[in-house]
């Protein structure tokens, strides 16, 4: 008989017991996910309910907030500059700054909701992943799994934990029909960068069934994004195929040059072309690419106040500069709940190099997804603060994704807000599997990209 793990913060050696002991599928207390099924000892954080299917005449294209069953509901407490130290063990470094350095900043804190649910053959392949899943002799890089699936419901190091948001569940495909991509402008004046462009991601062993690595060559994901404004970034393009076992491959064209490019070094803290350095390669989505430049520590479990069910991000028919405001994104768009995360710490190697030296990621119990992200620079001082903003999504049964987030630079005032359609005046689409020549492997190559890009 398992012992019901504490709530609260527990040990990475916890972990490990718990990997142990789990040897018929899954413990009876925790999910298919890793979660634990019961409710925190105040309440805070209730029993997990499951999945909740959106109110009646919802289908995609619709705005999803006004098909959720909790969209009326108001803030049980917000958190501010005046009461910001009462609920400071509940936060993190990062928010704690941000509610103390941005004028106006607040939190409002609604009732929670656990309500993320893996379709049945997620939540299999899952099970499986117990015995099943296994990490290459790096410590680094998944050798094999049951996909889709998270393939470290229980995990034992802050590597697989780390691994599990990377290769979380979105069905086979993803497609912005109008992405926008935000850089404030310094605080002291200045413009707006507003990228737009038509974006999708292909994730080759996302759809029904079982797959491992090896079934998809390898990959486990591929991009293509074309910018259509403003101007000065306009006609750019770019394909990339990212793999389980080795580097990323990239192409980019330039229209000023007529030609597409290999970027062979377009990695990790590589800045993202037309972002001013604001914005790193492995800061998209919270966390993007290889692990491999960082020792990763599964620190514990905590429960903690966080963004989750923030349908506000996902309005795609408001302005866009309503949410995306000089002081950040708008109070009214986020929501915030009580939840628990695994809190995981990443140091950057002796032997490696980056521009962060430490990187600490929040990531939900019950999804696996990167909540809250903070960086510390060379000298080890807090430097950006990272929010992602998960919902349930309808078209995959119900499992949990965070596509928009915003990252906050803390020294010099701006921001990036971005994965987002707000003010695009169309939804982001979800598929749980696609018949289309644009999420085949073959479609992500260097000849395609010439193909589109060239005029």
């Amino acid at each position: 008989m398992m012992k019901k793990h504490r709530i609260g913060t527990v040990s990475a050696v916890a972990a490990i017991v718990l990997l142990a002991i789990g040897t018929a599928a899954m413990a009876e207390d925790l999910t298919p996910e890793g979660g634990d099924r019961a409710a925190s000892k105040d309440g805070a954080v209730p029993a997990y309910a499951g999945k909740q299917s959106p109110e009646p005449g919802w289908e995609w294209g619709k705005v999803r907030g006004d098909f959720w069953k909790h969209k009326n509901e108001k803030p049980v407490y917000t958190i501010d500059a005046s009461n910001v130290d009462k609920y400071a063990a509940q936060l993190t470094p990062g928010q704690i700054q941000l509610i103390k350095q941005k004028k106006g900043y607040r939190m409002d804190v609604y009732p929670s909701h656990r309500e993320c649910q893996l379709p049945d053959f997620v939540a299999q392949n899952s099970k499986a992943n117990l015995t099943a899943a296994k990490l290459d002799s790096t410590g680094e890089q998944l050798q094999t799994a049951s996909l889709p699936g998270v393939a470290f419901p229980q995990p034992k190091n802050g590597a697989e934990a780390i691994l599990n948001y990377i290769y979380r569940y979105h069905g086979e495909g993803l497609e912005w029909p109008r992405m926008v991509t935000v850089v404030s402008p310094n605080p002291g004046g200045g413009e707006w960068i507003d990228a737009i462009a038509p974006q999708h991601v292909f994730y080759p062993w996302g759809k029904p069934g079982k797959m491992t690595p090896q079934d998809v060559d390898q990959m486990s994901n591929a991009a293509f994004f074309k910018v259509e404004s403003p101007p000065a970034l306009a006609g750019q393009a770019f394909v990339q195929r990212q793999y389980f076992n080795k580097a990323s491959e990239t192409f980019y064209y330039f229209p000023g040059q007529r030609r597409v490019r290999r970027m062979p070094a377009y990695t990790h803290d590589a800045p993202i072309i037309g972002m001013e350095n604001q914005y790193l390669i492995d800061e998209a989505n919270m966390f993007y690419g290889m692990i491999d430049r960082f020792n990763w520590k599964l620190v514990g479990k905590k429960e903690m106040i966080v963004p989750y069910n923030a349908f506000g991000m996902y309005k795609y028919k408001s302005k866009l500069h309503d949410v995306a405001t000089p002081d950040g994104i708008a109070s009214d768009n986020r929501r915030y709940e009580a939840h628990r995360v695994w809190v995981v710490e990443a140091t950057v190697k002796s032997s490696a190099r980056h521009v962060a030296s430490k990187k600490v990621f929040y990531l939900d119990e019950d999804s696996w997804l990167a909540l809250i992200g903070e960086d510390y620079d060379a000298q080890g001082k807090l430097w950006k603060v990272r929010e992602s903003y998960p919902i349930p999504v309808w078209e995959l049964g119900g499992a949990c994704d965070n596509q928009p987030f915003v990252q906050y630079d803390l020294t010099n005032g701006r921001y990036v807000f971005d994965q987002s359609t707000i003010g695009q005046g169309k939804d982001l689409h979800w598929y749980e599997q696609i018949n289309d020549p644009r999420f085949k492997p073959d479609f992500f190559s260097a000849e395609t990209l010439r193909s589109v890009s060239e005029r």
